[in-house]
């Protein structure tokens, strides 16, 4: 789950790591009040979960009351489109205000999970700012990684590495060694799958403060964090994954034309291979669970439906738990209840997938039977070319 950079900032807080003075503005009503109070100059920046605010126009720098005024309601309720936005953007319905800081250097700071590795990698460089990305692509060996074993913890000569490779001084590596290692801590406490300090600025007092923060936590950790739960900003969701979440069913909308029902979230990451090697694009991941009834079939028709990118839908059941008899009269009675307009590929195996076949076929319905994941593989290219 990610948090709003406000959000990640009082977490920061909470631990000790520095942060700028800010205020949050929701409404619009309530700028011209907190423009009074505020130290001059400010930054205004857009609160939304997506990277690349400051080129898409959503981080400005103000330097009287007035500006300051006029930035905000600028910004404010503006649709910001980014990098991670794609072209549709994304609504501010929040901003910050904060304290201007007077800097000689910005580092970049991030903390995550090496999946392949089983640890925590550390990244840092000393190029923070908006181009990282040009740093990581043009010049990657201005980029540290130390990696970290979570059971042993964060070591001190993994500090030195990374204070050395920084090139830092000696008054700055001081404040940045009590940094990492309370970021650390607040990575392993929180459950964090993604913690990151972009830019983490070195100031005229050779201190360290991070000036922007990005979290991300475990979702699967969040009952043990109702605190962090309750950061949650429903309002950015995806409409169709709060729609599914809401019936059960595990929902990810995708930028594809194939719409997809899976029992079993294994089921389902090999049917978006097979969708992808018949040459077309998977419009989703859908996994309707090992014990999915009718209403669950007819809930996920819908969900599919609702995307307009959907061309065709597939089908893919493993009948254990749920026989396939069961589900082919679910998928016939949702089918009929939602007014189905697609073609669908249904691909059985498993207990008494000859009924359930049977039942597909008499239904009357564009529901197409496939003996085989080779024939649903070559149904589905039909369905597009």
């Amino acid at each position: 789950m990610k948090i709003h950079e406000y959000q990640a900032k009082e977490l920061f807080r909470k631990v000790g790591i520095p942060v700028p003075d800010g205020q949050v503005c929701h409404k619009r009503e309530e700028i011209p009040s907190l423009v009074a109070t505020l130290n001059l100059p400010v930054a205004i920046k857009a609160q939304i979960l997506a990277g690349g605010r400051g080129k898409g126009g959503g981080v400005a720098l103000a330097k009287t009351a007035e500006e300051a005024q006029a930035v905000a309601e600028r910004i404010l309720g503006m649709r910001l489109v980014t990098l991670q936005t794609g072209d549709q953007g994304t609504e501010v319905r929040t901003i910050l205000f904060e304290q201007a800081i007077v800097l000689k250097k910005e580092l970049y700071l991030s903390m995550l999970i090496d999946r392949e590795r089983a640890d925590i990698v550390i990244i840092a460089s000393r190029d923070g700012g908006m181009d990282i990305e040009k740093v990581a692509q043009k010049t990657p060996e201005r980029i540290i990684s130390v990696h970290v074993n979570p059971l042993l913890g964060l070591q001190g000569y993994q500090l030195r590495e990374l204070i050395f490779g920084l090139d830092l001084d000696s008054a700055a590596a001081k404040s940045f060694a009590d940094l990492v290692r309370k970021l650390f801590d607040l990575f392993l406490d929180s459950d964090c799958s993604l913690v990151e300090i972009n830019p983490l600025a070195i100031t005229a007092e050779d201190t360290v403060i991070a000036l922007d923060a990005k979290i991300d936590i475990d979702a699967n950790s969040l009952f043990r964090h109702p605190e962090i739960k309750a950061m949650h900003d429903s309002s950015e969701d995806d409409v169709l994954e709060a729609a599914a979440a809401a019936h059960g069913l595990n929902y990810i909308r995708l930028d594809g034309t194939i719409g997809s029902m899976v029992n079993g979230a294994g089921l389902a990451m090999a049917t978006m291979d097979l969708i992808k090697q018949a040459g077309v694009e998977p419009a989703n991941f859908l996994d309707v669970g090992g014990g999915a009834s009718a209403e669950m079939v007819e809930n996920g028709f819908r969900i599919i439906l609702s995307d307009p990118n959907v061309r065709g839908i597939f089908i893919n059941i493993f009948g254990g738990i749920l026989r396939c008899d069961i589900l082919a009269q679910g998928v016939v009675a949702a089918a009929r209840k939602v007014g189905l307009s697609l073609p669908v590929v249904v691909r059985m195996e498993g207990t008494n997938v000859e009924e359930g076949r049977e039942i597909l076929a008499r239904s009357g319905l564009d529901l197409t039977n496939a003996t085989d994941l080779n024939h649903a593989a070559s149904l589905l290219t039909a369905m597009v070319y």
